[in-house]
């Protein structure tokens, strides 16, 4: 097996693959081979261990909509030898940037912030917000707005942007419990040392099923920011002088989507109809504010 795909040594491979990398996917030039200049790779991904994202099971095999998806697309490039990386979500940034990995399968949310950080790829999902809350629902909890007007607590994981969302709607600091990753949210919620966990509705749907000291805050009110909805929409992240890497990622990416293939795997990890539609709703540029 290759060495891991770092970004210095894809430099070098690519400087030496020009012309390759200027035919239109798939052809090749009279004389040539059709190999990916990908061909053989290893390449090293980091999920954050979040259900039904990114994460890795007992055998450390990674799941989730991110890896399922990133492991169909690197295949369509002739990347297939991966290097799984599992760590804590506000981790994923400072890891990538210290190219620790090569690239995110976190379905991380496209947030301008986050743009001057890293390079992201063209939206792979979408999705709207939710909440955990213990069995039965006894504190009646149904929005964000909740612990505005009482005095609950409800936690999140250490990085989200449910963070950003919960201090728009002016939720007091005392309120907010920061986890170190969703795994830790079910415990959390059912002994009582918070009231709700906030997370993205197919978290939360997911994290619903494992137990039944919890369940999914039903009905559940979208919390609204300057009189809209919060959605937001996931993408796979990259180093960002990984610009070429990712821009072929992203051609296949594009292409991928188009599939029922790609269908399938949102469907298995809970996300509806709607989320497929918007998720080619917005561009990349758009939600980095460009």
């Amino acid at each position: 097996m290759k060495s891991i795909l770092t970004l210095s040594s894809l430099s070098r491979r690519l400087a030496a693959t020009t012309l390759l990398l200027t035919l239109p996917w798939g052809a090749q030039a009279q004389g040539s081979t059709p190999e990916s200049p990908y061909a053989g790779q290893t390449i090293g991904i980091a999920v954050a261990n979040e259900i039904p994202y990114g994460y890795t099971n007992l055998k450390g095999e990674a799941q989730g909509v991110g890896p399922d998806v990133a492991q169909a697309v690197l295949a369509t490039m002739g990347i297939k030898d991966i290097k799984w990386t599992s760590t804590a979500f506000s981790s994923l940034i400072p890891g990538l940037q210290a190219r620790h990995f090569d690239m995110v399968a976190a379905e991380m949310a496209i947030l301008p912030a986050r743009c001057d950080q890293v390079l992201f790829s063209e939206p792979n999902s979408s999705y709207g917000e939710g909440l955990l809350v213990a069995q039965g629902n006894p504190q009646k909890i149904h929005s964000y707005q909740h612990f505005v007007d009482h005095d609950s607590k409800v936690a999140i994981m250490a990085g989200a942007d449910q963070l950003d969302i919960l201090n728009a709607l002016g939720v007091p600091q005392e309120r907010i419990v920061t986890l170190a990753n969703n795994a830790d949210a079910i415990s959390t919620v059912s002994t009582g040392r918070a009231d709700a966990y906030a997370a993205t509705s197919a978290t939360v749907a997911q994290l619903a099923e494992l137990g039944k000291r919890t369940q999914a805050a039903q009905p559940f009110e979208d919390p609204m920011i300057n009189d809209q909805a919060v959605r937001s929409w996931g993408a796979f992240a990259f180093h960002p002088e990984a610009q070429t890497l990712a821009q072929d990622f992203n051609k296949a990416l594009l292409a991928f989507k188009q599939t029922q293939a790609w269908r399938d795997i949102l469907a298995t990890y809970g996300f509806t109809e709607l989320d497929m539609q918007q998720a080619s709703q917005r561009t990349q540029a758009q939600l980095c504010g460009k």
